[in-house]
Parts: C-alpha cells; sequence; structure tokens
C-alpha cells in the first residue's frame, strides 16, 4: 500500500463526507431490519458510501468508473427507470380497471399533489424545473420520479430518487391517518357489489396497443415511459412469450433496480445533499404524498353522494401509484371497520389508473417545461 496515497485519502474525506456515509449506512439499517424498499434503499445506501469515498475510482469518468459507466449508460439516457418499467407493466392487470373505467377518475385525482407541491416549490423560489421535479415525487412512483428529474434537474436526482422510494416505502404509515381523517367510519363500512362486466382476451390485448398510441399522440414526453410500461404488460397478456414476461419481472427489473440504486446513491455526494434545500425537498414530498391522498379520498366522497352511497370513499385514496400496496392497504383499513367489507379489486382499478396517471402527469410536466429550459 502506498502510505502517500492513504494519507492523501484521508485529508480529502471531509466532515461532510463522513456525515453521507451516515447517511447510507441509515438506508442499509433501514433496508434490512425495517424492510423498507430494501431493493433499492440497500444499493442506494451503499452508492451513498462508495460515492463520499474521496478520490475513488468506481466514480471518476477519466478512469472509466464502473460507476461513472453506468451513470451514462443507464441514467443519463434514463434507460434503467425504462426497464424497471417494463417489468412492472409485467406485473399488472388492468381487468379491475377496464370492468369499471369509473375509477380511472380517482387515478386522475390522486395526481393533484404533483401540481400542487409544483406551485409550493415555486414560492419557496426554486426554479421551474426544479419545482416540477420536485412535484413528480407526488406521483409515489420511483421510475417516474428518476426519469423526470432526470430530464429536468439532473442534479436533484438522488435526493429526489431517496425521497420517492422512502415514501413509497412509508405509505402504510403515511396514509391512514389520512385516511380516518377525511372519512367517516360509516362511510368507510361501505360494502360494494364485485359484478364487473367480464373482460375479453381481446381488450387486454388491444389496451396497451390503443394506450401507447393515445399517449404517444397527446402527450409524445410521456411515450417511452408509457410504452415500456403497456410493452410489460402486452408480455403479460399475450400469453405466448412467458419466458419474455418472467424475465421482465425478474431478471430484467432486478438488474435495472440495483444498477440503479448504486448510481442515484453514488451521485449523492456531500456537496449535493448538506443543504438546506434538501431539507425543503423532504418536506414538500410530504406534501405532495398528503395532497395526493387527499384529493383522491375527497374525489371519492364525491362519488360516494353521486352514486347514492354506493361506492366507498376509500378507494380514492389508491389512485395513487404506489402498486398494489395502495390497494391493499385500502381493503386493510375496510376491514377494519368490518372484516365483511371487500373493495380489493374496486381499489386494484383506482390503483391501476394511478400508476397510468402518474406517468401521463410526468409526461405533462415534460412538454410543459423542456420547452422552456432548452
Amino acid at each position: 500500500m502506498d502510505l502517500s496515497n492513504l494519507l492523501e485519502g484521508l485529508r480529502a474525506l471531509t466532515l461532510g463526507n463522513l456525515i453521507m456515509m451516515a447517511v447510507g449506512g441509515v438506508l442499509i439499517y433501514l433496508a434490512i431490519a425495517k424492510e423498507y424498499e430494501p431493493t433499492l434503499l440497500l444499493p442506494i445506501g451503499l452508492g451513498i458510501i462508495v460515492g463520499n469515498l474521496p478520490l475513488s475510482a468506481m466514480i471518476n469518468p477519466e478512469e472509466n468508473g464502473m460507476l461513472a459507466v453506468l451513470f451514462q449508460a443507464g441514467v443519463a439516457n434514463e434507460l434503467f427507470p425504462l426497464l424497471i418499467f417494463i417489468g412492472v407493466g409485467a406485473m399488472m392487470d388492468f381487468r379491475p380497471l377496464l370492468a369499471q373505467p369509473v375509477f380511472a377518475l380517482m387515478g386522475a385525482a390522486g395526481q393533484f399533489g404533483i401540481f400542487g407541491t409544483l406551485i409550493l416549490a415555486l414560492l419557496l423560489g426554486f426554479k421551474l424545473p426544479e419545482a416540477a421535479s420536485i412535484g413528480i415525487i407526488g406521483a409515489i412512483d420511483g421510475p417516474t420520479s428518476i426519469y423526470v428529474a432526470g430530464k429536468l434537474a439532473p442534479h436533484l436526482l438522488g435526493i429526489i430518487a431517496v425521497v420517492a422510494y422512502s415514501y413509497m416505502s412509508l405509505v402504510p404509515i403515511i396514509q391512514p391517518p389520512i385516511m380516518r381523517l377525511l372519512t367517516t367510519r360509516k362511510e368507510r363500512m361501505t360494502k360494494m357489489e364485485y359484478a364487473p362486466r367480464p373482460v375479453s382476451r381481446l381488450t387486454l390485448l388491444l389496451f396497451p396497443v390503443i394506450v401507447i398510441i393515445a399517449v404517444g399522440i397527446l402527450v409524445p414526453q410521456a411515450s417511452p415511459l408509457i410504452t415500456t410500461l403497456m410493452l410489460g404488460n402486452l408480455l403479460k397478456e399475450a400469453g405466448v412469450v412467458d419466458r419474455l414476461k418472467r424475465s421482465a419481472e425478474n431478471e430484467i427489473i432486478n438488474v435495472a433496480t440495483l444498477f440503479l440504486g448504486l448510481v442515484v446513491g453514488s451521485t449523492m455526494t456531500a456537496e449535493n445533499f448538506l443543504k438546506i434545500d434538501t431539507l425543503y425537498i423532504l418536506v414538500l414530498g410530504l406534501v405532495a404524498f398528503a395532497l395526493d391522498t387527499a384529493a383522491g379520498l375527497l374525489f371519492g366522497k364525491l362519488l360516494y353522494l353521486i352514486s347514492g352511497k354506493k361506492i366507498n370513499p376509500l378507494i380514492g385514496a389508491a389512485g395513487i401509484s404506489a402498486f398494489p400496496m395502495a390497494g391493499r392497504l385500502v381493503q386493510k383499513i375496510a376491514q377494519e371497520e368490518d372484516f365483511s367489507t371487500f373493495i380489493l379489486m374496486h381499489a386494484m382499478g383506482a390503483n391501476t389508473a394511478g400508476q397510468l396517471g402518474s406517468v401521463i402527469a410526468g409526461g405533462v410536466l415534460l412538454t410543459l417545461v423542456l420547452p422552456l429550459i432548452h
């Protein structure tokens, strides 16, 4: 070992680097001990530690460091989030949504927090591209948040990714108090019949193709995200490419998530992270999540009244993109009031609509903001 290199490295190690390494350690602890989004927080935590090692060849582009190469190959061009979306699409079932299209409205209502938080971020002094990137945390969808932030505010990519995935893991903690606050016990006990009209196989096959075409025409900036999501779903519904489907929902999504986590973590250096703006982003991300949930619930209460009290307003809370966690949580909260209440399939319809809604909302932000910064 060259003693001079060791001394140089120690001299370059700052208090900020040590603090960030401790942050990385906390994320690793939460991933292992608490199982908070471990597939992403674990590699992000390790990436933070590596990214804050002074003079590390891993992150040095001039030395073709592994993480520098992966950043250019999968994050700078947004490839890794798109590969993840193929896997997500392969795991989604759009039958509940297609059988009851009214729940698409809840998916739209669940995106309110994105635009409300954008306005708050502007009021706090963030520039428009930064405000839009912060607002997209309200999608409660890690790949969409990373994709949008990578295009609009790459310097905020690390913190936005960590906040987005952290709040995704905290869905069972953050949403229930809001759900109980904005609904009555009587509303939460509302039973719903699940006797939807059957969805034909042809409809399931045509749906992803039609969505790709429609979004590609109306919101072109969302095309990469919606195309990869629907590609994964088409692999699932086709029924003739089982190996590709299994690869999409296992190997492809797992490898992309691993590399994405490492690279995103390595961008969270002390000089990028230890700022007052980081605290603002943490708070604004939580505000976005709360606004999404509240807007979905309030819209659910509106449908509850319009339908003659036949629609359980809790379903509105599933209109966010945290699939399938939000849908399952809605069922859990409903059954806490009355164990015979079964609204899971209705909630899954709203949840898949929320996934589509978050992608479209991200595309809308890119369409509106990108022309202003080029």
